[in-house]
């Protein structure tokens, strides 16, 4: 009996640890509890996305981000690569959920056509995940930027999918006053990129995101911010994209 149930526990074990990973990857299934921000069709991108209205905002509503065929799978997907981001200027044209968030589990897949192809993930609309092929650095694919170097060994490469699995912390206020800093811990193809990563500021200045502007990014507020994809453009698409609400109470977001 003994035997038995320490075999029926190691086999639930795998099978959870099997499940985890493949809830961590290109083509990962929403978690019971997440709502789905983007499908893949012009509907969801209308009815859950908006430009971020920044100092730098350059383009008007309808979102010019197009639906384009998946190049991989089939199907639709959306494409960052609106007008008015050309030549790198981001937050001239960059979509952001109506819904906003503090802790969050967030999914994301992307695909990036061409060498140097550039966007990022923002999440509160302040603290960006890169999205650039060919850099490594601390500014490159999948840091937390300026904060940590980029785990590139996890990338797919060009013309692929790839994917971001995020469970994000809110700082943490009393009085007014900043208490705890925002916390991220990160899988990039389903291989853990980051654990417990504190975030010190927002980087980029005033068309970065919410409190870029504020004291160099240094002086994060109180308030809550949405995912933000950056246009910059560049021919990088999204698709899959969901997110679970959370309320971590610890400071602790690894899973």
């Amino acid at each position: 009996m003994k035997k038995n149930a320490l075999l029926i526990l190691f086999l639930a074990a795998s099978a959870t640890s099997i499940f985890a990973q493949s809830n961590m990857n290109v083509g990962a299934k929403p978690t019971k509890k997440a709502v789905v921000y983007f499908d893949g069709s012009r509907d969801m991108l209308d009815k859950n996305w908006t430009y971020w209205d920044g100092p730098r905002l350059a383009a008007q509503l309808p979102i010019k981000w197009q639906i384009v065929k998946d190049p991989v799978d089939g199907g639709t997907v959306m494409s960052s690569n609106d007008p008015a981001g050309a030549g790198g200027k981001y937050g001239a044209a960059d979509i952001v959920t109506n819904k906003k968030f503090r802790d969050f589990r967030a999914h994301v897949e992307f695909l990036i056509v061409n060498p140097g192809g550039n966007s990022g993930v923002y999440l509160q609309n302040r603290y960006e995940i890169q999205v650039l092929d060919g850099d490594s650095t601390s500014h490159g694919l999948g840091a937390v930027i300026n904060e940590s170097e980029s785990p590139y060994f996890a990338y797919n490469g060009l013309g692929k999918w790839n994917s971001y699995d995020i469970v994000f912390r809110a700082a943490r206020f009393k009085d007014g006053k900043l208490t705890e800093q925002p916390m991220v811990t990160m899988y990039f193809n389903g291989k853990k990129a980051h654990t417990n990563q504190v975030i010190s500021q927002v980087w980029g200045g005033p068309n970065s995101g919410i409190d870029g502007g504020n004291d160099g990014g240094k002086g994060i507020t109180d308030v809550p911010g949405g995912l933000k994809l950056q246009a910059e453009g560049h021919d990088v698409f999204y698709r899959n994209i969901w997110i679970e609400e959370l309320n971590l109470k610890k400071a602790d977001t690894d899973f």
